[in-house]
């Protein structure tokens, strides 16, 4: 009988201990996860492939325990960069431009591509000629959005200051500006894709003056850029930063229903045909891109729109601000070849 016993409480020790040997390395990898802190700027459908990471724990799976916040301003996100508050930001280039330009020693490391951005106006605004003398409600004074409505404007044959008042309103959320429009504060604003059909699904309208994209405007959506130290110092946080990021944008692009859930669960959005032009906007039109190597040309745009503007600002060139050197690693290590097995 106690042979019996013996037996039996071994057996039971051995069916345990692969459990506690799972435990054991759950959480061995839990002690071994290195703790970053991101900064982004405002909620969009460009905000999906970080959300993807969170939500699949992509960040986990390579060694982050990644710490993600929202700072909307620009200005106060790279404050927080180079006060060390955050290891990492996602802003615009515009505002990693300026700060550069100060010589703030930053680098912008990636992209997270350009938004679908529209210049929309009230329905009774049918033209470019019919803005002069109105109102474009931008986000906050030199934030990604102002830059690109005072690079749009002229190439619609309107002047900032002269021909347009340009407003900035304070919302970074481009659909709380669109609400102004209705509410006769301002005559015109950007907005995305989602933001139209939202407008249109409630029964409003508003008229679509410019695409930015066709217009030849080039701005950056979101880019990511961190402190020279901290690119030198902690590389391989940065790598697998990156490698989680990469990750969930092919994870976007090749899993509707995931993009699906994600913005329903953050942009609380239901409508189905909203979420397939989502998904075939920022996804599939490459607006996110896979490959997020920081746009040159809207880098330079930036620094010879803020160098006229501001004659006292060195002039640089965008390769003195841009770091591809881990991304450029991350590509030579077949890291794109193993998402696609």
């Amino acid at each position: 009988m106690i042979r019996m016993r013996k037996t039996i409480l071994l057996l039971c020790v051995a069916a345990w201990l692969p459990l506690f040997s799972a435990l054991r390395l759950s959480f061995a990898q839990q002690d071994k996860l290195e703790r970053m802190v991101i900064s982004y700027a405002g909620i969009t459908g460009g905000r999906g492939p970080l959300w993807i990471a969170k939500e699949l724990k992509l960040f986990e799976k390579h060694g982050l325990d990644a710490r993600l916040v929202q700072i909307t301003a620009g200005t106060t996100s790279i404050n927080a960069l180079i006060a060390g508050d955050v290891d990492m930001a996602m802003t615009t280039s515009s505002a990693a431009v300026a700060a550069a330009l100060r010589d703030a020693p930053l680098s912008i490391i990636a992209t997270g591509g350009s938004p679908p951005y529209k210049l929309v106006a009230h329905p009774t605004v049918n033209s470019a000629a019919q803005l002069k003398g109105k109102v474009v409600g931008s986000s906050q004074l030199a934030s990604g959005a102002d830059f690109a409505i005072r690079k749009l404007l002229p190439k619609m044959g309107l002047t900032p200051g002269k021909d347009v008042t340009v407003l900035p309103t304070g919302l970074s959320e481009s659909h709380k500006r669109i609400l102004l429009i209705f509410q006769g504060r301002i005559d015109a604003t950007l907005a995305t894709i989602e933001n139209v059909f939202q407008v249109e699904l409630s029964g409003q309208k508003l008229n679509v003056l410019a695409d930015l994209k066709e217009m030849g405007v080039h701005v950056s959506g979101t880019d990511m850029l961190t402190t020279q130290q901290f690119l030198k110092n902690q590389p391989q946080k940065v790598k697998a930063f990156l490698r989680a990021y990469i990750e969930a944008v092919w994870t976007g692009i090749q899993n509707r229903e995931i993009s699906d859930r994600i913005y329903r669960k953050y942009l609380k959005i239901d409508n189905s045909k909203l979420l397939e032009a989502m998904h075939k906007s920022y996804f599939i039109a490459g607006n996110v891109p896979l490959k997020p190597y920081p746009q040159l040309e809207s880098v330079q745009s930036d620094i010879e729109f803020l160098t006229t503007a501001n004659p006292g600002l060195k002039a640089k060139k965008a390769t003195e601000i841009v770091d591809t050197t881990l991304l450029r690693e991350i590509e030579n290590e077949g890291f794109y070849t193993q998402l696609r097995r």
